[in-house]
């Protein structure tokens, strides 16, 4: 199965990199690592919503309607207006109250103030919508699938920074799915399957059902 992260920070590419710190005024390597390490965030927290069947097909539903990927066909337009994109909205539903904490970690990671943190979030946000809706359309994925392809994400897999596991032991997590399991665990109990449950249809529920 295709690693999703991989397959969007090769969409975006070291152009979107140059182009998003142009932006942002930073140099290409620290907008890179800031978008390297924002994405497995914003991806998990797509994800937890899908592992809702309603979550799934609302997402699966909106890629199909609003994001068909030709955001990624003229970044510099885009780019230019990057609130044509409604990227504060998208995070306001997939990160809900929590978006000051991946800003947070965003920013000491990379090295970014919270400002330009959240200005990178909100034009990443319809990038990586658009990056989803072109890589659903291309497979031909149903809801379903595209749940599968991003549970890879909360099972360990392509999240940057993530560490081998060895025989019979679960694979080390990495900063940013540490990050997601916290921002996952609403009451704190050390157990998301319930955190999950709850999260599902609500937050991509509440954008995505309806227009």
């Amino acid at each position: 199965m295709v690693n999703i992260l991989e397959q969007i920070s090769s969409q975006l590419g070291d152009y979107a990199y140059q182009k998003i710190g142009q932006q942002l005024g930073l140099d290409a390597n620290t907008s890179k690592m800031a978008v390297q390490n924002a994405l497995p965030v914003l991806i998990g927290a797509l994800a937890r919503n899908t592992q809702d069947p309603k979550g799934a097909a609302a997402l699966a539903g909106a890629l199909d309607r609003d994001h068909d990927g030709s955001v990624l066909n003229n970044l510099d337009s885009f780019l230019k207006a990057p609130e044509q994109g409604k990227g504060a909205g998208i995070l306001g539903h997939v990160l809900g109250s929590q978006r000051g904490r991946v800003e947070q970690y965003v920013s000491k990671s990379s090295g970014l103030n919270t400002n330009n943190t959240g200005q990178l979030l909100e034009m990443l946000a319809p990038l990586v919508m658009g990056s989803l809706g072109k890589h659903k359309k291309s497979q031909g994925l149903d809801a379903g699938g595209l749940a599968g392809m991003l549970g890879q994400v909360l099972n360990g897999q392509g999240a940057s920074g993530a560490q081998a596991a060895q025989p019979g032991q679960k694979p080390a997590k990495s900063p940013q799915q540490q990050l997601l399991a916290s921002l996952l665990d609403s009451d704190k109990d050390g157990d998301i399957s319930d955190d999950l449950i709850n999260l599902g249809g609500k937050l991509l529920g509440g954008m995505f059902g309806k227009k």
